[in-house]
């Protein structure tokens, strides 16, 4: 058992102990600071797996930019159990729905792996290039790419407005 093995079994576990640990923490900010963690993890399995670009990205990113909102916005809402409101029925149905959407999203997503894979593994394919990411990103994916800039920008407006105090 190599070093990578036992790293990659290490980063593993952690991984899976973070995200357990993000779900229940009864605080929200030790859940955000544990995602953290878990972000972090994760970018350590892109750079075993000899990705350095997207664990950089991932760092940056998620754990850095993103993190740091969700820290934010959680400090600001002062959140408790006294002033939470309870959740009605066609919410708790509309957030089942949403899950459901986003697990056909991942079965969708992850239909064509095998065939990746094959490539990764022969070392053929353009798979993993930075500059194939960008070109699909660019010319496939535009309209996505800046409608999540659009979305982005308004977190933040919606953030200065509930930090900031009423007049």
């Amino acid at each position: 058992m190599g070093i990578t093995q036992i790293l990659f079994w290490f980063l593993t576990a952690l991984v899976l102990g973070s995200a357990l640990m993000v779900i229940f923490s009864k605080n929200p900010v030790h859940s955000v600071l544990w995602l953290i963690v878990t972000f972090f993890c994760i970018s350590g399995h892109y750079i075993l797996l000899n990705a350095q670009f997207l664990a950089i990205v991932n760092v940056i990113v998620y754990a850095g930019a993103i993190m740091v909102l969700f820290l934010f916005v959680v400090m600001l809402m002062n959140l408790n159990a006294e002033t939470e409101p309870q959740k009605n029925k066609w919410l708790k149905f509309a957030g089942a729905i949403a899950g459901s959407c986003l697990l056909l999203v991942l079965v969708a997503a992850l239909k064509d792996t095998d065939a990746m894979r094959q490539e990764v593994l022969m070392k053929t394919g353009d798979i993993g290039l930075i500059h194939n990411l960008g070109m699909v990103l660019f010319r496939d994916y535009l309209l996505p790419f800046e409608i999540s800039s659009v979305l982005f920008l308004s977190a933040m407006v919606g953030t200065v407005v509930i930090g900031k105090k009423g007049d």
